[in-house]
């Protein structure tokens, strides 16, 4: 198993919780979106990017 580091939908779910506990709602929403969008992206991208 190799890690690539992108969101999965499983992990959002799981951890939707502890997402927005420790970075906010934003950021929970930033992931959501990327999934249904099924944008390849990374954790890291949906906290810092701002605006797309």
């Amino acid at each position: 198993m190799s890690i690539s580091g992108m969101i999965t939908t499983k992990d959002v779910i799981r951890q939707g919780g502890i997402i927005v506990r420790e970075f906010g709602a934003a950021v929970y929403v930033r992931c959501c979106v990327a999934i249904l969008l099924r944008k390849r992206t990374t954790f890291l991208r949906c906290v810092f990017c701002r605006g797309g």
